[in-house]
């Protein structure tokens, strides 16, 4: 039996609505944080191996967790961290030039978002973090970003390759919410989790 993987988004990050910041190194609301973290830990079983992105939104949810669920085995893993938008990377989103956005979205799987990362690059890096954790066959949870899950839930349904913006999900667990994923077989999430 293939042991089933916790998608957990970190807490609302300290930046203002409308920016870009996927690589952006922001810290998270820290009362946003510990509510998260107390939800996930009355929910998590014994013994869950907490993997997080490097970046410190999702490090402060990984460690107040940890700190709450001391049976929790806790590291980073770069592989989790959210998109790197370059040049895009603390501007707003609605001053980022259309033609940029048009070519992202004509060219959606290989085009360098900001001259930086493309989503095949984030899909290769998550399917190898994904491959690794269903290997192991532990139960793990990603502390990590709505980009890495929405491309975990892609590759869940046995999709390794996004070429159209309309393949790319819609949605995402809200800040400090999660999603429970099978790794046994490709189909979608099975839970939805708690509002933090």
């Amino acid at each position: 039996m293939i042991s089933p993987l916790w998608l957990v988004r970190h807490a609302a990050p300290l930046i203002e609505p409308g920016v870009c910041y996927g690589a952006s190194n922001i810290p998270a609301d820290a009362q946003a944080t510990l509510v998260a973290a107390q939800l996930l830990a009355a929910t998590l079983p014994a013994r869950v191996t907490v993997l997080s992105s490097t970046l410190q939104r999702c490090e402060q949810l990984a460690h107040v967790l940890c700190g709450l669920r001391p049976d929790l085995t806790y590291r980073t893993d770069a592989r989790l961290a959210e998109m790197d938008f370059g040049q895009w990377e603390g501007q707003r989103w609605d001053a980022i030039a259309s033609a940029e956005l048009k070519s992202w979205t004509d060219a959606f799987a290989h085009w360098p978002c900001g001259g930086a990362e493309s989503v095949h690059q984030v899909m290769t890096r998550v399917a190898t973090a994904w491959d690794e954790t269903r290997a192991a066959n532990q139960p793990t949870a990603w502390v990590t970003h709505a980009g890495v899950i929405r491309a975990a839930t892609l590759i869940a349904r046995g999709l390794r390759e996004v070429e159209h913006a309309h393949q790319w999900p819609a949605g995402a667990p809200a800040w400090g919410q999660w999603l429970v994923l099978d790794m046994a077989t490709p189909k979608p999430a099975t839970t939805i989790g708690f509002t933090a």
